[in-house]
């Protein structure tokens, strides 16, 4: 995120516009905490995780009286256009404001789980496979010293793109997601049918339909006792770190990208990349619509597991 408002600010200043930071996301709108951003301001983010705005959720945002607060923060302000990071939730937010206010709104897509329709890549993404392929390749040498079978689960509530991507990448015995429905034959099976190797790594999305990483596991242990099961969580450290080539590049393309919609009087549009270019996608489209899984990556997992 702090490549994208690198680049909002800097397209900002190279067409003669002031930028302003919103702390904490709608939070800060209501309250009208601002602050100017000039290109010095930005200097030495892009290589930081997370955001010097920083985040949060806005339950006040979600009521007529709240966005009214909002909007007379902007007026006040001299706030004519805003840029909004996030998913389909911010993106609604957005969308509801510009049906309201005269304010045009441009979304850019920033989460880590990859589902955004109308974009092949959201921001933050690549960061977290990377991690997590880290992370696994780091656990799969203990599984191989000690001939255990790992369970790892991965973030991806709604979607499995992490989990399937990086057990591709991480040679995963099996992969657990949300979109696939009766798993737990298909890994018994493998259980069966393999034997005991020196080492075994399931990922597990953490919204996939047999539970979490614990449930599971626990359920194996008792069922395969010659297994030597152990479990873990990577939890939030997918969602921190230094970002990847990819995502700074990704970031500042759209970030520019927003701000030139802008000036073309464009609104209520998220700014995606798709087939390796910008897209503008109607935040309609981006919040009734559902990035789906390409079906043949699970074709090439059974493949390869």
């Amino acid at each position: 995120m702090n490549a994208a408002i690198r680049a909002v600010v800097r397209a900002s200043i190279y067409h003669g516009i002031e930028a302003i930071g919103i702390r904490n996301g709608y939070k800060g709108m209501i309250a009208g905490d601002f602050i100017p951003l000039k290109s010095v301001d930005v200097g030495n983010i892009i290589q930081r995780g997370g955001t010097i705005l920083g985040t949060a959720r806005s339950k006040e945002f979600t009521t007529e009286e709240g966005r009214n607060k909002a909007y007379n923060q902007l007026q006040k302000a001299e706030i004519d256009a805003c840029v909004v990071i996030g998913g389909d939730g911010s993106f609604a937010g957005a969308n509801i404001f510009c049906q309201e206010y005269n304010i045009p709104f441009v979304g850019l897509p920033g989460t880590i789980d990859n589902d955004l329709f109308g974009t092949d890549f959201t921001i933050g993404y690549d960061t977290a496979l990377n991690t997590v392929v880290e992370a696994v390749d780091r656990i799969r040498d203990t599984a191989s010293a000690h001939g255990r079978l790992f369970f790892i689960e991965v973030m991806g509530r709604g979607a499995g793109f992490i989990a399937l991507h990086s057990g591709i990448a991480t040679g995963a015995e099996a992969i657990l997601i949300p979109e696939v429905e009766n798993q737990e034959k298909g890994l018994y099976n493998y259980l069966n049918g393999k034997g005991k190797k020196p080492s075994n790594i399931i990922l597990v999305a953490e919204g996939n339909n047999l539970g979490g990483a614990y449930e599971i596991a626990q359920r194996v242990k008792d069922d395969f006792k010659e297994y030597d099961v152990r479990v873990n969580v990577l939890g939030h450290m997918q969602r921190g770190g230094s970002p990847s080539a990819f995502d700074r590049f990704l970031a500042s393309r759209l970030g520019v990208a927003a701000v030139e919609a802008l000036i073309d009087n464009q609104r209520s549009i998220m700014i995606g990349f798709a087939n390796h270019d910008i897209a503008h996608v109607p935040f309609n489209k981006t919040i009734k619509r559902h990035h789906d899984l390409n079906r043949i990556l699970l074709e090439v997992a059974d493949i390869l597991t």
